[in-house]
């Protein structure tokens, strides 16, 4: 492929991935399987690292690319970015459109259009766009300047890198045809030239985390020790500041966008356009936002979302109302820090007074025991609640809560409740000490918590509260990677009592597959076969899909290396496993536990069973790689590091994550990092990429 044939291809891959996010983060309708949306995004890769002269700072690929920063930079917004006025009832509401109409010279009696938009708990956050690209990401700050934190921002899907002006309807991914390009249907919108972009425009929205995605943070922070977020806000807050995108990244945040500060080269004449053709260039504004004849239809919406407030996925904190026109809101104008033209209301407090009756444990789906208070059932912001977490033993030490205590709790932003303190006067003197449970409260397994972690979990791999997560993890791409088989099948499969084990994977068949919903004898065939392929998947697949705590693919593949075979690592004591490199205490720990459980060797006996028999891909010793260790670094521009990883383990060597006195080699791609400071410290040989390349036989 010459030079002028690459651009375009690159260029026609920008705009299909471009869309099919839109399509995903956006829209919530994907057109594409998550095989054929990878295979676009393997093509531009490639494309991208023969010709990297190619890769723009909007290309799909560079959303997780900037390496860790020192610090964030001051960024002055173009306007201020300035806060709103509080209401917080509906005479305070009523207050404001009286305002609105005295300033306006309008008859208390004459109608206000207003637009009511939920009001998103999360992050306010700015967005310039110049000819189209996105090329800056900041903080409100304190209204004025903010901090530039535009490598994060890139992570978010929902953040579009290059502005659509067109439906681009994609008929390539799946046959390679150039679509056919239809212009957006923004017709109805009288004020605006379809046919042009702005020239330059700040856009402003709200980063947010759903709720689903703060508890699966949480989890996760829980089973490696550390401190919870009180809620979803200070979750995202925490992950949007990271100094690393790539953490940024892991969190899914997602944004609402609600408005635009500086504007040139386009025009409005109402706030509703300009939602409209935000939402037609490609940003996701939220669904509910409502055109309002007057402040009797702002009430009917408050009404409404103050009861439906729970329904969504996502946290708010009240409802923003602001006037229509945009030449009404030029003659309201400012006072102080905040426009005449829009205030906030805000819904009601929500903490409790209570009493916890008992303290129970619940088994999350990755095993993690977590005490939950039954209190007696209170009203907390509208809403009666009956139980409340309390993440964890320590958390209870901490809080000195007791069985039998009056306690304050609070919806943890507004949504999950938690305790927030015990109120000691109201003691009794019959109040009781709680204590975790020496063994699983749902399987009756063992339960563990290593020394300097705050979680307690379940180790039997064939927990019923935590099979589904087991089945799927075992079931995934990087693990037996058994197409077919995702979350929806995995819930049925565990829902009809079809499957209660990876190994019952194995003794499915047509009939029963054809069973679940939306499933064909076509489709059933199809998932049995890469059921079956799936017998022949290598050592480190397996050991990694087994789910072992601590156990990622890298140490999964150390394992198979050292070990040679499943039976050898099932076997290893303890202190063979901690002798093994790169297995610490920890590690060999909770692979031994794992091992020690006597139904997960049952689960294992049953893929034996079936003929399960993975291997190691065999090594040939080649000179230069045989016994050394290598560390890649920064980002490689031929290979994929997992690729480069894996052609120095076939070579004899061994691939580390970190630089010690005992690596031989560091690789270091663009944009290398502290490893390449730390080899340069200790002396460590430092190859480019073309030299790494160079001693490959």
């Amino acid at each position: 492929m010459n030079l002028a044939d690459a651009t375009a291809r690159i260029e026609y891959l920008k705009q299909q991935i471009n869309f099919h996010n839109h399509r995903y983060y956006v829209l919530d309708d994907p057109e594409v399987s998550d095989a054929e949306y990878d295979a676009l995004m393997r093509e531009l890769m490639e494309l991208e690292g023969v010709y990297p002269d190619l890769v723009t700072p909007d290309s799909p690929t560079q959303r997780v690319g900037a390496a860790p920063s020192a610090g964030f930079e001051s960024y002055a917004h173009r306007l201020p970015m300035l806060s709103l006025s509080n209401a917080f009832s509906e005479d305070e509401l009523s207050a404001f459109d009286a305002r609105v109409k005295r300033m306006l010279d309008l008859a208390p009696d004459a109608g206000v259009e207003y637009v009511a938009e939920l009001k998103i708990d999360g992050l306010a956050m700015s967005l310039t766009y110049e000819d189209g690209t996105f090329i800056r990401g900041a903080t409100r700050g304190d209204g004025y300047s903010g901090e530039d934190i535009t490598s994060n921002l890139r992570t978010i899907r929902a953040i579009p890198t290059r502005l659509m002006l067109r439906d681009q309807g994609m008929k390539g991914s799946r046959d390679r045809e150039e679509p056919e390009l239809t212009l957006f249907p923004i017709a109805q919108l009288s004020s605006l030239n379809a046919q042009l972009l702005p020239d330059v425009i700040e856009v402003r929205g709200e980063v947010y985390l759903t709720l689903d995605e703060f508890q699966r943070i949480n989890q996760q922070r829980e089973e490696t020790g550390e401190p919870v977020f009180a809620n979803p806000r200070n979750a995202a807050a925490g992950s949007v500041r990271q100094l690393d995108p790539a953490i940024t990244a892991k969190r899914r945040l997602d944004m609402f966008v609600y408005g635009i500060g500086f504007l040139a080269g386009a025009d409005f004449s109402t706030h509703w356009d300009v939602l409209q053709t935000l939402r037609a260039w490609g940003f996701k504004v939220n669904p509910n936002i409502r055109r309002c004849a007057g402040m009797n239809d702002v009430l009917e919406y408050v009404h409404e979302w103050t009861e439906k407030r729970d329904t969504l996925n996502y946290d708010i904190d009240g409802i923003v109302v602001k006037v229509n026109s945009l030449a009404l809101q030029d003659r309201l104008g400012f006072v102080a820090r905040s426009p005449r033209w829009a205030t906030a209301y805000k819904f009601a407090p929500t903490q409790a007074t209570t009493v916890i009756c008992d303290i129970i444990v619940q088994v999350g789906r990755t095993g993690a025991l977590t005490p939950v208070a039954d209190m007696e059932p209170v009203e907390v912001g509208g809403v009666t609640v009956s139980r409340a977490t309390l993440h964890n033993e320590d958390e209870i030490r901490r809080k000195e809560i007791m069985i039998g205590d009056t306690v304050v709790i609070q919806r943890a932003g507004d949504v999950i409740p938690e305790v927030v303190r015990v109120i000691k006067e109201e003691r009794k003197g019959g109040e009781k000490e709680f204590t975790m449970p020496t063994t699983c409260p749902v399987c009756g397994g063992t339960v563990e918590r290593p020394e300097g972690e705050a979680v307690t979990r379940c180790v039997n791999i064939a927990c019923p509260a935590q099979i589904k997560a087991r089945i799927g993890h075992f079931a995934s791409r990087t693990a037996m990677d058994i197409e077919g088989v995702g979350p929806a099948q995995v819930e049925q499969l565990v829902e009809t009592g079809l499957v209660h084990d990876p190994g019952d994977l194995y003794a499915l068949h047509v009939d029963q597959l054809l069973t679940l919903d939306r499933m064909g004898d076509k489709l059933a065939k199809k998932i049995l076969a890469h059921i079956a392929g799936s017998k022949d998947a290598t050592l480190p697949r397996l050991v990694y899909g087994l789910g072992i705590r601590h156990v990622g693919e890298h140490v999964a593949q150390v394992l198979a290396e050292h070990f040679g075979s499943l039976d050898a690592i099932q076997a290893a004591t303890e202190d063979e496993l901690s002798r093994a490199p790169e297995i610490g205490p920890v590690i060999a720990h909770s692979i031994a536990d794992f091992f020690a459980e006597p139904r997960n060797c049952a689960v294992l006996d049953k893929l034996r069973a079936v003929g399960l028999t993975p291997t190691v891909q065999k090594r040939e010793a080649a000179k230069g790689f045989d016994g050394k260790t290598f560390v890649f670094t920064g980002t490689l521009t031929q290979f994929k590091r997992e690729e480069a990883e894996e052609k120095v383990r076939l070579l004899g060597g061994r691939a580390a994550l970190s630089v010690s006195k005992k690596t031989d080699y560091v690789v270091a791609g663009e944009e290398a990092g502290s490893k390449l400071t730390k080899a340069r410290e200790l002396g460590v040989t430092v190859l480019s990429e073309d030299e790494f390349i160079g001693m490959l036989p």
